[in-house]
């Protein structure tokens, strides 16, 4: 298996490469956005309730860029150059945020940026599958991982620029502007989609005065960062022949394509986007089967990626509120341990993929987060558990949707749209989660 494996990736080295670097670019956006609310709120000089509707503006767009993503599947140029434009969006993205000075245009431009998000994640899963079929699992799980290392990467690279106190500087300041520790909470609590926040009113966050931030250069460096992703993606399509210099000479893989190791040839049947998966004409003689394992698929992740996006967003809160009451400078700790866990765990089940099949992870990873979910409510009181439960979780959590992905695929034989459905059902899950735990916080 192991000489199978490695065979498999000389291959295709140069497609699957560039399909984890445009991961990379996907991790490297989903992140910013929590660490730097507070100095794009000053930058628009906006309150605190209308900045936090950039979280919805951007969560909503990912959703639907996921649903219409697989509309450039059927053909591998349709397919590298959506890629390819969303890539380039992202690094656009990054450099024009600084100049975003309205908070509507700043939603606007994170909604474009969501789209780009979604589609790079319906494409980048679907091409992989193609790639590699039954063998797709090891190197879905390294796909996520890049998640994870641009999701690190971002808000590593923003946290220098941020401001340590208000960075809006009233005319009539007086001493109850906000202290950097009341800042740093804030940015703590916003690290999901801003629902839960409460008495936002006991902070003095001015919206007129001078600005002052540098959180300009954290974004022009992220562009930077990124532009390396659209050069893979765009020296991917000179190799296969498929720009237009090229297009009148033989592509190298002609015999040995991308698509030979799919059984039956075809290896864009049945993919498409949400609405035509959904085509009458196509379902109308399926088995049942078919629907159930698309509906338990998505279930599954609309649960499991619904907990990772509340959990990272809502455990600082819950963990500096009542009966636990950890210091807000040890509670900031949380959310960096959770996604740190999930990236580890990821490199973890790259080895485990190897040694294991897909069904035998997914029954390890979800028998292990339920555990750990009990657990938790069991030790609701205990904040040492809440660190241990919060690594855990990560760590089992971490490999559920590679490990779905590739397994669902396989049982349809590459014929249904899993990945489009999944997808779509994860960024569902995760956006309406956040929303439902968001307003229980604030109800409490």
């Amino acid at each position: 298996l192991g000489c199978r494996i490695w065979l498999l990736f000389k291959r295709h080295w140069r497609q699957t490469l560039t399909y984890w670097s445009v991961f990379f670019s996907f991790g490297l956006c989903i992140a910013f956005l929590g660490p730097t609310i507070l100095d794009l709120r000053c930058q628009t000089q906006s309150t605190l309730e209308q900045i936090t509707w950039v979280f919805f503006s951007q969560q909503f767009s990912l959703l639907l860029g996921s649903c219409i993503g697989g509309l450039f599947k059927k053909t591998l140029l349709s397919s590298l150059s959506a890629l390819f434009s969303c890539t380039i969006i992202i690094s656009l993205v990054f450099a024009i945020i600084p100049l975003c000075y309205n908070v509507v245009v700043l939603s606007v431009v994170l909604a474009i940026a969501g789209i780009a998000m979604g589609v790079i994640d319906t494409l980048a899963n679907l091409e992989l599958v193609k790639l590699y079929h039954k063998d797709s699992s090891i190197f879905l799980q390294v796909l996520h991982f890049f998640i994870g290392l641009g999701a690190l990467v971002s808000p590593l690279v923003a946290d220098p620029f941020l401001a340590d106190e208000n960075c809006v500087l009233a005319s009539n300041r007086t001493s109850n502007s906000s202290s950097s520790s009341d800042l740093q909470h804030l940015r703590n609590s916003l690290a999901g989609n801003g629902a839960g926040l409460r008495n936002i009113s006991q902070y003095a966050l001015y919206t007129e005065g001078t600005v002052i931030t540098n959180v300009s250069y954290a974004f022009w460096i992220m562009a930077l960062i990124n532009l390396p992703v659209p050069a893979a993606v765009l020296a991917l399509m000179y190799h296969e022949r498929l720009l237009p210099c090229t297009r009148n000479t033989p592509r190298l893989l002609e015999g040995d394509s991308l698509s030979s190791t799919c059984p039956d040839g075809d290896t864009s049947q049945g993919h498409g986007s949400v609405f035509s998966c959904c085509n009458l004409a196509k379902l109308r003689d399926r088995p049942a089967t078919f629907f159930i394992v698309h509906a338990l698929g998505g279930a599954i992740l609309f649960i499991t990626d619904g907990i990772i996006g509340s959990y990272a967003g809502f455990v600082y809160t819950y963990a500096v509120s009542p009966p636990l009451l950890i210091t807000h400078k040890e509670a900031g700790y949380l959310d960096s341990v959770f996604w740190a866990s999930i990236t580890a765990g990821r490199l973890a089940f790259m080895y485990l993929s190897y040694r294991y099949t897909a069904p035998k992870l997914i029954i390890f990873s979800l028998v292990g987060v339920t555990l750990v979910q009990c657990l938790l409510l069991i030790f609701y009181t205990s904040c040492v558990f809440l660190f241990i439960g919060t690594c855990m979780l990560g760590l089992f959590i971490s490999s559920v949707f590679p490990s779905l992905l590739a397994f669902t695929e396989d049982i349809l034989d590459y014929k249904g749209c899993a990945t489009t459905v999944l997808v779509a059902s994860a960024s569902t899950g995760e956006m309406i989660l956040q929303l439902l735990v968001g307003m229980v916080r604030s109800l409490s």
